[in-house]
């Protein structure tokens, strides 16, 4: 396929030697005679013709390219020259006028983006709050004021968090974040993050968000630290309140339970049936109320760190039969199915055994409270890398999408039937231990709350050498 100069070229060459060839049939029409200068003369001038007309055309065709490569390479201040009206002109006209409309559009756009960016920053250095933008190797990318005065001016020069206090914490909350591809809220006393400013402790709570673009690429991720200096002061009064409130009220609940005991035991005498109706209401509610204050003061004791574990080696078969076998009666009398999905050689799990006799009592008795007729309670347990995550799974009425977030705050109100404080515990418990909790559920379709445990190292044996 030709391209247009040599189409251009071509025809004048044709156009030459068509002319040349009617001056030779010329000459032999006339004789010949006197006439090879005349015929030279023609050659010549056909020649000069198409020489000129390929020079014509094709030059200012050759620098409207060039204009518009130009401008095509990002040039849009050049502009296109051209004093004729013809066709010519009208390209050049067209071609500048193209020009002027891109560069106008991209500095609207560059001056949209700086406007955005000078927004955004703007926000950002409002927020009371420290917030570190990050990369998603933990390199810093921005701080905000508050953040800067936080964790020091090494911070802010794109250096690694590990530089600055605390930052070995934040680094593990972005790569937590990043590699769940969702948001991670540190919880509990172990995830707390202590600062000191000049002569002052504080406390943050890490809050760390993934970062993506418009077309879902991770960018990196946003970590909040959220000042929580006052509310562990006012939860650590409370926690010592309700401890010494729970141990003075045992005595008078213990005596009271007794004397329930004797009169149901018919010490006091035969008591008739409205009597003993009564007494047996009045029987449960103190079982509450003992259930509530051993709950009490168990959390407690974890706030303050007077809770003692004995860790040692524990099966998870053998603790996902127990459970079951503590709640068999109680199923079978509601018809609800218990089953344990568990291989025998799974890695043992280094905990304490009251603790996880504690965590699975509390989900296995949230369960069943749930779980209508015919339904069924599902305890699992399968080794994760180096942690072994239990399961227990129900097919109940489930939890409203609004309750999920504070399911294990304390007195979240989602037992209506307990102390409210049995899954706060749950996730105390299985924190000390060196794990973390979870809970999935869709109101409807039951909840599955997984927790996970570290797999118990095996000890060092040594054998003696037989010497020879």
């Amino acid at each position: 396929m030709l391209n247009l100069s040599q189409r251009l070229i071509l025809g004048c060459t044709l156009l030459a030697c068509l002319a040349i060839g009617l001056a030779i049939a010329g000459r032999h029409a006339l004789g010949g005679a006197g006439q090879e200068g005349l015929i030279y003369g023609y050659i010549a001038a056909a020649v000069v013709v198409a020489t000129a007309t390929i020079f014509v055309v094709l030059r200012p065709v050759h620098k409207l390219a060039r204009d518009a490569q130009r401008i095509a390479q990002g040039n849009l201040e050049h502009r296109v020259e051209w004093k004729g009206r013809d066709d010519f002109g009208v390209i050049a006209s067209e071609l500048s006028r193209i020009a002027i409309r891109l560069r106008e559009l991209r500095d609207t756009e560059a001056g949209r983006r700086q406007m955005e960016f000078q927004l955004s920053d703007a926000v950002l250095q409002s927020i009371f709050e420290p917030i570190i933008v990050t990369d998603s190797k933990g390199h810093v990318l921005k701080l905000n004021q508050a953040a800067a005065e936080l964790l020091g001016e090494a911070a802010g020069d794109r250096m690694a968090l590990t530089n600055t206090p605390g930052g070995e914490k934040i680094l593990h909350s972005i790569r937590d974040a990043v590699s769940m591809q969702k948001a991670v809220a540190a919880e509990g006393e172990a995830s707390l993050l202590p600062m000191r400013i000049g002569q002052q402790e504080r406390s943050y709570r890490l809050r760390t968000t993934p970062m993506r673009d418009s077309e879902g690429r991770l960018l990196g991720a946003v970590t909040t630290l959220e000042d929580v200096t006052s509310l562990q002061d006012t939860d650590r009064f409370k926690t010592q309140f309700i401890a010494v409130a729970s141990r003075k009220l045992r005595g008078p609940l213990l005596q009271m339970r007794r004397g329930i005991y004797a009169l149901n035991q018919g010490f006091a005498g035969e008591m008739r049936p409205l009597q003993a109706e009564i007494l047996a209401s009045v029987s449960g509610e103190s079982e509450k109320l003992s259930d509530l204050m051993s709950d009490l003061i168990e959390v407690a004791e974890l706030d303050v760190g007077k809770r003692e574990f004995k860790l040692e080696r524990l099966r998870p078969l053998e603790m996902l039969t127990e459970a079951r076998n503590r709640y068999l009666d109680e199923a079978n009398e509601k018809q609800v199915r218990i089953e344990v999905l568990a291989y025998a050689d799974l890695a043992p799990v280094h905990a304490d055994h009251r603790a996880l006799r504690s965590i699975f009592d509390n989900l296995i008795s949230n369960a069943l409270r749930y779980t209508p007729e015919d339904g069924e309670i599902l305890l699992a347990a399968e080794e994760i890398k180096n942690f072994v995550q239990f399961t227990v799974r129900d097919t109940g009425r489930g939890i409203e999408a609004e309750r999920l977030g504070k399911i294990f705050d304390r007195f979240n109100s989602f037992s209506e039937k307990g102390s409210g404080l049995g899954l706060a515990l749950v996730r105390r418990l299985v924190e000390s231990l060196g794990g973390q909790i979870a809970v999935e559920s869709r109101l409807g379709h039951g909840s599955t709350f997984r927790f996970t445990l570290p797999v118990a190292v095996a000890a060092e044996t040594r054998h003696t050498v037989e010497a020879g």
